[in-house]
């Protein structure tokens, strides 16, 4: 016998008990918190949100027979458009596969990869001052070129083909490879417009010009271009919808073995780690272009 088969079964025993919260359990919703940037380690032992990383709690949520709906509850400015669709059609393969209602909650911001994830839900909600959208594909870096010559460096680089070192910080820009970065951001950008063409709808109200330009919008007003559904916190929006004896069950993703030590013997120690403090800026740098 499964463990699974076993919990069934044990459950339908306890049904036939003459006790109210046997026969008649309060229903349950899932929380999977989606929160920071996506798709790249954020210092030693910690990691950004990659579908390896969620992906064991998530299923192990969606196993819950009890379940009634599973709530998203997002807070990302973006980050990796691979980790996001990896991530969003995980989730949306299990809703399908557990027919199950899925809703999207946006705390602080979910723009560019953030709003990817938002979009495999059923309905996507936000606070009157979330921040929401960014469609659209940004890549940065510096350049040293005349840093390298002022302080006596010389540049050498040998590759199999001259595409090998396109983009490299150390030399002057190409023309032929920001052409080709252009084209290489356009096939993405459209691949993330189909997505939420797909995702909406007809619940979009605002023409293309408007909505795929990177802009972003308050939750208030995201609702007026159909980005989003309403105006809601998650515990309110689920008691509303399933009573107030309503359970959360959250799911919890996966850390690595030295985020694991750090938590357990590092909360005296007054030194700041160097990767985190790296990971702490980054994820600033990324927040600060929201405003936030």
């Amino acid at each position: 016998m499964t463990l699974e088969h076993f919990k069934r079964s044990l459950r339908s025993l306890l049904a036939k008990l003459p006790i109210d919260r046997f026969r008649n359990p309060p229903p349950v919703v899932g929380v999977v918190r989606l929160e920071g940037v996506i798709g790249r380690s954020i210092g030693p032992g910690r990691q950004g949100l990659t579908l390896d990383s969620q992906e064991r709690a998530i299923a192990k949520l969606f196993k819950n027979s009890q379940l009634k709906a599973v709530a998203l509850v997002i807070n990302s400015p973006g980050g990796s458009p691979v980790q996001s669709a990896l991530i969003a059609q995980r989730i949306r393969d299990l809703a399908d596969e557990k027919d199950l209602p899925i809703l999207a909650f946006c705390e602080d911001v979910a723009a560019s990869g953030g709003y990817w994830l938002a979009c495999a839900a059923d309905e996507i909600f936000a606070d009157e001052n979330s921040i929401v959208g960014s469609i659209g594909v940004i890549s940065a870096g510096f350049g040293f070129v005349d840093l390298i010559e002022r302080v006596g460096i010389e540049r050498r680089v040998y590759s199999t083909g001259p595409r090998k070192g396109m983009l490299d910080p150390f030399q002057d820009e190409n023309p032929e490879d920001i052409d080709r970065l252009r084209r290489l951001h356009q096939d993405i950008f459209e691949n993330f417009k189909n997505h939420v063409r797909r995702c909406r709808g007809d619940r979009l109200r605002a023409e293309d010009a408007t909505l795929f330009t990177g802009d972003i919008w308050t939750g208030r007003q995201a609702v007026e271009v159909g980005l989003i559904d309403g105006l809601a916190e998650m515990r309110a929006e689920m008691r509303k919808r399933y009573g107030d004896k309503v359970k959360f069950q959250r799911s919890s993703g996966r850390q690595g073995l030295l985020s694991r030590l750090r938590g357990g013997i590092g909360r005296g120690n007054v030194g700041i780690d160097p990767g985190e403090l790296i990971g702490a800026i980054e994820d600033w740098a990324q927040r600060r272009r929201f405003g936030l």
